[in-house]
């Protein structure tokens, strides 16, 4: 579903990103992506939706090159994958269904975006994926209300109303205490196995990724220096992703 060939992406002050990244994902599959600040966690999945244009080599999604998109064609390619980031993006001063609602704004014509005239369907589609997460209770409360726990919640459910193939998360745990961090992070799974949504997930936390991810991708300095299995990964695999061996405590908050 998702192929990177000898991908290359330098910055403009010469850092080198992505350094001929050759990576396959297939449907359904729950990737977490791992490394240091600055390894290439972040470029890597905002080259799969074209946020970041890549410098060399080629991104594709279901076999559409994702360098060729541009204006209504690549509007037309992103309502396909939904982006969670670790700061939420929500409307704080309004309620919790009217941020998930703005999921369905793409499929809408400029007058019933301009009155927010929802269809019963976007109704039913918002609240069935804060259903999905665990709180539906908090469709009409406003979201400067909620925990940062519950917002990121919101923020997934926002994703799943624009019903996606494929969901990045962009270190959607980072700002979560531990206990919120394993729910959100269970319901990346739950949707990963009952709704086969392909999700890439760039994440710090170590043990996170290997207790909630099916295959981790271990990237330094922008080359892939381990992709498989995550129960495969051992001491000496992190040594190698994070240039020395990691105590207990940085496996956990790294």
């Amino acid at each position: 579903m998702i192929k990177f060939e000898h991908t290359d992406k330098i910055y403009n002050n010469g850092v080198k990103a992505l350094d001929d990244v050759n990576i396959e994902v297939e449907q359904g599959e729950f990737v977490a992506i791992i490394g240091l600040s600055g390894a290439g966690k972040s470029t890597l999945i905002r080259t799969i939706n074209k946020m970041i244009d890549i410098s060399a080599g080629k991104v594709e999604v279901d076999g559409v090159d994702v360098s060729t998109l541009s204006g209504k064609s690549l509007r037309k390619f992103r309502r396909n994958i939904g982006m969670v980031f670790q700061s939420f993006n929500l409307v704080n001063k309004t309620s919790v269904i009217n941020n998930v609602l703005s999921a369905r704004v793409a499929d809408m014509s400029l007058f019933r975006t301009i009155f927010g005239l929802y269809s019963k369907e976007d109704k039913v589609a918002a609240l069935e994926a804060l259903d999905k997460v665990g709180i539906l209770d908090k469709a009409y409360i406003r979201c400067d209300q909620l925990s940062g726990g519950q917002q990121q919640r919101v923020a997934l459910a926002r994703t799943l109303a624009q019903n996606p193939k494929i969901i990045l998360a962009d270190e959607p745990v980072a700002a979560l205490d531990p206990i919120m961090a394993n729910v959100v992070m269970n319901d990346f799974k739950k949707i990963n196995r009952e709704m086969n949504i392909t999700i890439l997930l760039n994440i710090h936390h170590v043990d996170l990724a290997l207790k909630y991810a099916d295959r981790v991708i271990g990237i330094k300095a922008g080359k892939i220096m381990y992709d498989g299995p995550a129960k495969d990964i051992d001491e000496d695999t992190l040594t190698t992703i994070y240039g020395r061996a990691l105590n207990a405590d940085e496996i956990m908050e790294k």
